[in-house]
């Protein structure tokens, strides 16, 4: 079975090497909007897959992060690169190419990393993010699904380290430790979870 949960951002960025001209030679943006889809086999106590409400913790903040920002390729010239730094407060630097497929492989591969280091407090079954559609426009979407995190040919660049988030970007996190937490857990999971659900209370 599987559960659906939507988010948006606003971004700018440049595609370089794609056909379209417009997209790969000009800053330009979107109002992006994003679907995550999680999959398990087995209800919650409360009959639920996951709780929607958990959702709004490291997962959204992670995804806000991106929001009002200017995101680029670390392979742009050190010029553009030093533009940018030095004009935009909240900016995001890539290991990949900032495509709507990019984002989609990326998402999926940091969100379903924040899910396994997330420790659940009310009996949920085995989860994964099963799907990420990353739309850029109403009319066109890219989707990740959970074997393209295992295909060389698709997600080749992208891993914990494949996103640096600018200090502004740091400073309004909640948890401005979260990508650092979430690389520390993964070269050790059998360190303690560094992100923890609500316990719920329990009724019946």
């Amino acid at each position: 079975m599987q559960i659906r949960r939507s988010f948006g951002f606003c971004a700018s960025h440049v595609v370089r090497n794609c056909t379209s001209k417009r997209c790969a030679t000009s800053i330009h943006g979107h109002n992006y909007t994003l679907e995550v889809f999680i999959e398990a086999h087995k209800f919650d106590h409360a009959g639920m897959l996951l709780d929607f409400g958990i959702f709004k913790q490291e997962i959204a903040s992670f995804i806000d992060a991106f929001d009002h920002a200017h995101h680029f390729w670390d392979q742009e010239s050190p010029e553009f690169q030093d533009f940018i730094t030095t004009h935009s407060a909240r900016y995001a630097k890539l290991s990949f190419n900032p495509s709507a497929e990019g984002y989609a492989l990326m998402f999926h591969f940091f969100l379903n990393a924040i899910l396994q280091a997330t420790a659940l407090q009310n009996e949920e079954a085995p989860l994964s993010v099963c799907s990420v559609r990353v739309h850029e426009t109403h009319y066109g979407y890219a989707q990740s699904f959970l074997e393209d995190l295992h295909n060389p040919d698709l997600i080749a660049g992208i891993g914990l380290h494949s996103v640096q988030f600018s200090p502004a970007i740091l400073q309004d996190l909640p948890n401005p430790l979260l990508l650092e937490q979430l690389k520390s857990y993964h070269a050790n999971p059998k360190s303690p979870k560094p992100f923890v659900s609500p316990t719920p209370l329990r009724q019946i």
